[in-house]
């Protein structure tokens, strides 16, 4: 599905990733895992065009994208929820999804019902600013707006960062329906062990700008964790 291959990138004269290698199978739900600064957001973002690399090759459903836009990457189906989330503060929530509209290659104008099955919330708040949103609430918003462009691979930042409680539950429901029943592939960073392993089904874990480990969820035992997680 998406296979990165000796990626190397740099800030200025920093070299941030280092040879590294990624693979995503289709149907897969990957964890990206590691302290923070070690490059895992940086990846992302190579993943999506927004950062250059220095020499590597990404692949997607066998066609290489490496020097390819952020948008023609979003029109072959990544889906991007970034770190933060990054909603339009000053539109309303059914704004926020309808721009997604714009990134889909069947010139859908209406928003798919399948957003507000999966989010309720967005319904009942369409009319709504982004900005006057809980962070639980704009967390769905994004991940909505994301599903709204009907990708193939979905890409999550930190989902759970700092969310309450019954939202990250729901959010790691909506995640797991789509992953097992909808077979929508599936790659997220997270910094919370319990979250990773109801959702995922492989694990990679990077330290300073390397990939050092990767296997099934099962396989990431004590000694990695203490290794490579544990402050």
């Amino acid at each position: 599905m998406l296979q990165i291959n000796k990626i190397n990138q740099f800030y200025g004269e920093s070299h941030t990733l280092w040879n590294v290698d990624l693979h995503i199978p289709m149907g897969g739900c990957v964890c990206l895992m590691g302290r923070n600064g070690v490059g895992k957001t940086t990846l992302l973002k190579v993943i999506m065009g927004l950062l250059p690399t220095r020499s590597g090759t990404l692949t997607l459903q066998g066609k290489e994208i490496s020097h390819t836009t952020t948008d023609y990457r979003t029109k072959m189906g990544i889906g991007y929820v970034p770190q933060g989330r990054e909603i339009f503060s000053q539109l309303t929530v059914e704004e926020n999804l309808k721009v997604a509209l714009n990134a889909r290659g069947d010139h859908l104008k209406e928003i798919p019902e399948k957003i507000y099955h999966l989010f309720p919330v967005l319904k009942e708040m369409g009319h709504r600013r982004g900005g006057d949103l809980s962070g639980g609430q704009q967390q769905q918003l994004a991940i909505g707006r994301a599903l709204v462009t009907n990708p193939q691979i979905l890409i999550l930042d930190e989902p759970t960062e700092g969310i309450q409680p019954n939202i990250v539950q729901k959010i790691g429901d909506v995640i797991t329906q789509l992953n097992q029943e909808e077979n929508l592939t599936i790659l997220l960073v997270e910094q919370k062990l319990p979250f990773a392993r109801k959702v995922g089904k492989e694990f990679y874990l990077m330290d300073k700008g390397k990939m050092m480990a990767n296997g099934n969820i099962e396989e990431l035992k004590t000694d990695l964790i203490h290794q490579y997680l544990n402050v």
